[in-house]
């Protein structure tokens, strides 16, 4: 059996994005000194929350052409198949698989796929709160964070530096800070 959780605020239905208040984004380290940056400019998402919020279902999309790490050329270069292969792969999806309460902290397990591979993530997922907007809708908020490692997903392209190391570090972080609203 499983534990119903009371968050307050909390309402069951279909919840979509507020893409003018939401980013899907990613950071990797660079020649093992700094890290870059990007995004996706356009993702969607669908929420559809049970009574219980740990019966939560998600299904996300990123489309692949739409990155942005403020560099074009870096941006054109992600979309071969060096990285995410966009024309035969357009898109990052996730399905979730679960949502439990782990210490106090939730959260959401699902199967991410990038460039044709899937693999179980796990998402650490924070609740920011619920509000009405000034027309009326009712919005959640909430920001999510996992680590994956590129690699796991065909994704290896790199670059021996002169000075040693790659130009590329393996582990991506993927961070999600989200306003979803209620659908009537």
């Amino acid at each position: 059996m499983t534990d119903t959780i009371e968050i307050p605020g909390y309402k069951a239905g279909t919840w979509t994005i507020d893409p003018s208040h939401s980013e899907v984004g990613f950071s990797v380290r660079h020649m093992l000194i700094s890290k870059v940056r990007g995004k996706f400019e356009k993702f969607d998402a669908t929420f559809v929350t049970g009574e219980n919020p740990l019966d939560t279902q998600v299904t996300a999309t990123a489309d692949v052409a739409s990155v942005n790490t403020n560099d074009k050329n870096r941006d054109g270069h992600l979309a071969t198949n060096d990285f995410f292969d966009a024309p035969t792969h357009p898109e990052l999806k996730f399905v979730s698989t679960g949502v439990r309460q782990e210490k106090g902290e939730f959260k959401v397990d699902g199967d991410l796929t990038i460039k044709g591979v899937t693999k179980p993530v796990t998402f650490d997922f924070e609740f920011g709160g619920f509000g009405t907007d000034a027309y009326g809708n009712y919005k959640a908020g909430f920001e999510a964070k996992t680590e994956v490692d590129r690699n796991d997903f065909g994704v290896n392209w790199n670059a021996a530096l002169e000075t040693g190391g790659v130009l590329v570090g393996d582990k991506v972080t993927i961070t999600l800070d989200i306003q979803a609203v209620l659908q009537p």
